[in-house]
């Protein structure tokens, strides 16, 4: 009985050898995935730091025009005319800071587009090749085994 385990283990070695694995299509399609990941990260961490740069800058205008806002005044009309400036000038502010993000964002749903399609035609000819490949190994291999 053990011999006859060890015999379907070396035809099984012999079976499985005439059908190698092709660890080059796996090793490509590691780096191509790795390299997509790098430029959507790229285009991720710029508009991060674009988004920020708007928000700083967002935030120090705020900040001014409030300290101008919390000055004493003379006449009690002077805080009324005081708060109205600053909710215009905010509003304002808001519509501009507001558009820059939707350019932001539009930005990088351009870019996110453009890398998803030239990788994924990327990860189709590759697929392609690798089948190609596959069918024609496997061909040959079988061939072998039959011809055993």
């Amino acid at each position: 009985m053990a011999k006859a385990a060890q015999d379907f283990t070396a035809i099984m070695k012999d079976v499985l050898g005439s059908f190698p694995v092709d660890t080059k299509a796996f090793e490509d399609a590691f780096k191509t995935q790795a390299t997509l990941n790098e430029k959507l990260a790229g285009v991720a961490l710029s508009a991060a730091e674009k988004s920020s740069d708007i928000s700083a800058k967002w935030t120090k205008d705020t900040l001014s025009k409030l300290a101008d806002m919390a000055k004493a005044k003379a006449e009690p009309a002077d805080y009324a005319k005081a708060l109205t400036d600053f909710a215009s000038a905010s509003a304002e502010v808001a519509a501009e800071n507001m558009a820059a993000f939707a350019e932001i964002a539009k930005k990088v749903q351009m870019e996110t587009v453009e890398l998803l399609m030239a990788a994924g035609k990327d990860i189709t000819e590759e697929a392609s090749a690798a089948v190609q490949k596959a069918a024609k190994e496997a061909t040959v291999a079988a061939k072998k085994v039959a011809a055993k």
